[in-house]
Protein backbone atom coordinates (compact mmCIF):
# COMPACT_ATOMS: atom_id res chain seq x y z
CA UNK A 1 0.00 0.00 0.00
CA UNK A 2 3.07 2.22 -0.79
CA UNK A 3 4.19 4.09 -3.27
CA UNK A 4 7.53 2.16 -4.85
CA UNK A 5 9.40 3.48 -7.85
CA UNK A 6 8.75 1.59 -11.11
CA UNK A 7 11.76 -0.20 -11.45
CA UNK A 8 11.55 -1.70 -8.59
CA UNK A 9 7.72 -2.81 -8.51
CA UNK A 10 8.86 -6.44 -9.75
CA UNK A 11 10.70 -7.38 -6.82
CA UNK A 12 8.71 -5.28 -4.73
CA UNK A 13 5.84 -7.11 -5.31
CA UNK A 14 7.37 -10.70 -5.29
CA UNK A 15 8.73 -9.70 -2.07
CA UNK A 16 5.38 -8.53 -0.58
CA UNK A 17 3.31 -11.69 -1.56
CA UNK A 18 6.05 -14.06 -0.09
CA UNK A 19 6.14 -12.01 3.29
CA UNK A 20 3.93 -9.17 3.96
CA UNK A 21 0.06 -10.22 4.89
CA UNK A 22 -2.81 -7.71 5.55
CA UNK A 23 -4.65 -8.00 8.87
CA UNK A 24 -8.41 -8.92 8.04
CA UNK A 25 -9.22 -6.83 10.93
CA UNK A 26 -7.44 -3.91 10.37
CA UNK A 27 -6.37 -3.75 6.86
CA UNK A 28 -2.48 -3.19 8.09
CA UNK A 29 0.30 -4.96 5.89
CA UNK A 30 1.93 -6.78 8.70
CA UNK A 31 4.67 -9.45 8.14
CA UNK A 32 3.11 -12.65 7.86
CA UNK A 33 5.76 -14.35 10.89
CA UNK A 34 3.89 -11.89 13.00
CA UNK A 35 0.58 -12.03 11.82
CA UNK A 36 -0.73 -15.06 14.58
CA UNK A 37 1.20 -12.75 17.67
CA UNK A 38 -0.69 -9.33 15.70
CA UNK A 39 -4.11 -11.18 15.61
CA UNK A 40 -3.82 -12.29 19.29
CA UNK A 41 -2.14 -8.84 21.08
CA UNK A 42 -4.26 -6.13 18.91
CA UNK A 43 -7.88 -8.02 17.77
CA UNK A 44 -7.97 -10.84 20.55
CA UNK A 45 -11.59 -10.09 22.00
CA UNK A 46 -11.40 -9.45 25.79
CA UNK A 47 -14.21 -8.62 28.63
CA UNK A 48 -13.94 -4.99 29.85
CA UNK A 49 -14.73 -5.07 33.46
CA UNK A 50 -18.34 -3.48 32.37
CA UNK A 51 -18.77 -7.57 30.92
CA UNK A 52 -18.61 -6.00 27.50
CA UNK A 53 -16.61 -7.92 25.29
CA UNK A 54 -14.17 -5.34 22.97
CA UNK A 55 -11.09 -6.09 21.20
CA UNK A 56 -8.06 -5.77 23.62
CA UNK A 57 -6.18 -2.53 21.21
CA UNK A 58 -9.34 -0.31 22.03
CA UNK A 59 -9.88 -1.54 25.58
CA UNK A 60 -7.79 1.37 26.94
CA UNK A 61 -9.66 4.11 25.32
CA UNK A 62 -12.94 1.81 26.05
CA UNK A 63 -11.72 2.31 29.41
CA UNK A 64 -11.34 5.81 29.02
CA UNK A 65 -14.31 7.45 27.82
CA UNK A 66 -17.21 4.88 27.30
CA UNK A 67 -17.04 2.34 29.90
CA UNK A 68 -20.39 3.04 32.48
CA UNK A 69 -17.65 1.63 34.90
CA UNK A 70 -15.11 4.80 34.81
CA UNK A 71 -13.93 6.71 37.66
CA UNK A 72 -15.68 10.01 37.26
CA UNK A 73 -15.81 12.85 40.35
CA UNK A 74 -18.34 14.47 40.98
CA UNK A 75 -18.66 18.38 40.47
CA UNK A 76 -20.40 19.21 44.07
CA UNK A 77 -17.97 17.30 46.30
CA UNK A 78 -15.06 15.63 44.57
CA UNK A 79 -15.99 12.14 45.39
CA UNK A 80 -14.91 9.35 42.86
CA UNK A 81 -17.66 7.15 41.12
CA UNK A 82 -18.59 5.46 38.69
CA UNK A 83 -19.83 7.24 35.73
CA UNK A 84 -22.82 5.20 35.98
CA UNK A 85 -24.04 5.93 39.25
CA UNK A 86 -22.94 10.04 39.23
CA UNK A 87 -26.38 11.19 37.59
CA UNK A 88 -27.90 9.91 40.71
CA UNK A 89 -25.48 11.16 42.80
CA UNK A 90 -24.93 14.55 41.21
CA UNK A 91 -29.27 15.09 42.12
CA UNK A 92 -28.80 14.14 45.29
CA UNK A 93 -25.44 15.85 46.13
CA UNK A 94 -26.39 18.99 44.58
CA UNK A 95 -29.80 19.18 46.19
CA UNK A 96 -28.00 19.74 49.65
CA UNK A 97 -27.95 22.70 51.25
CA UNK A 98 -25.33 24.84 52.87
CA UNK A 99 -26.03 28.04 54.97
CA UNK A 100 -24.77 31.81 52.99
CA UNK A 101 -22.06 33.16 55.08
CA UNK A 102 -22.95 36.78 53.77
CA UNK A 103 -27.15 36.48 53.72
CA UNK A 104 -27.40 33.91 56.14
CA UNK A 105 -29.69 31.64 53.76
CA UNK A 106 -29.41 28.18 52.91
CA UNK A 107 -28.32 27.77 49.43
CA UNK A 108 -28.67 24.60 47.68
CA UNK A 109 -25.38 23.24 46.42
CA UNK A 110 -26.13 23.53 42.91
CA UNK A 111 -26.78 27.03 43.41
CA UNK A 112 -23.76 28.32 45.24
CA UNK A 113 -21.71 29.14 42.58
CA UNK A 114 -24.23 31.65 40.90
CA UNK A 115 -25.77 32.67 44.75
CA UNK A 116 -23.03 35.42 44.87
CA UNK A 117 -24.83 37.69 42.04
CA UNK A 118 -28.43 37.47 44.23
CA UNK A 119 -26.89 36.97 47.84
CA UNK A 120 -28.58 39.98 50.14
Amino acid sequence: QKDVPVANFIMHEIHCSRNIEVCCYCRESIPKSEMKNHIESEHVQVACKCQMKIEKSLLKDHEASVCPLRPALCRYCDIQLTFSSLQDHEIYCGARTERCGGCGRNVMVKDLKEHPRVCG
